[in-house]
């Protein structure tokens, strides 16, 4: 059973959906958990004796563990519940932050999560630095190229009609 004795947790099914307490006990052989102020009963107590008070007294009955999700304390959101390895003990870890859930383990998954995030970051800046290299290059490339083609159309044109002029002038020279 993932959920242990003194765990936060939010109730996700049942008559009692959305409360959140903290678990008082737990029983792995029939996979239930009793949670603070969830599933309150009043049970009546008959007078067994003279000296035997009865009455109506308020208890908390057990749910299914099924019926409630842990509650990271970092992130502060219902998590499914990961194993991790921390110095050769499997260590309960959120699903979705990556802190740990056991007290004993908080400061090394702590240092485990941040080296991790700084190798993700690592990646993401040389595969981001590796691909804009290429789109800024042929960006450049594109917009050069599209100058010198302009710039070559107009002096070509230009170029065109002297040189038709200077061929008219040696041809008359010629001619003369």
């Amino acid at each position: 059973m993932e959920i242990k004795k003194g765990d936060n947790v939010v109730v996700i099914a049942g008559k009692e959906k959305g409360k959140r307490g903290k678990v008082l006990e737990t029983s792995p052989k029939t996979q239930r958990v009793v949670v603070e102020g969830v599933n309150v009963v009043s049970k009546h107590k008959k007078p067994r004796s003279a000296q035997d008070k009865g009455g109506i007294i308020k208890q908390t009955n057990p749910i299914d563990s099924s019926n409630v999700m842990v509650v990271c304390p970092t992130c502060d959101k219902a998590t499914r519940i990961s194993h991790k390895l921390v110095d050769g003990k499997k260590a309960r870890v959120c699903k979705k932050c990556g802190a740990s859930l056991d007290k004993e383990h908080v400061k090394a998954v702590k240092k485990d999560s941040k080296a991790a995030k700084a190798e993700e970051k690592a990646e993401k800046k040389a595969a981001t630095a590796e691909t804009k290299p290429k789109t800024a290059k042929t960006a450049a490339s594109k917009t050069t190229a599209a100058k010198t083609t302009k710039t070559a159309t107009k002096p070509a044109a230009k170029t065109t009609k002297k040189s038709d002029e200077k061929l008219n002038k040696e041809e008359k020279q010629w001619l003369d």
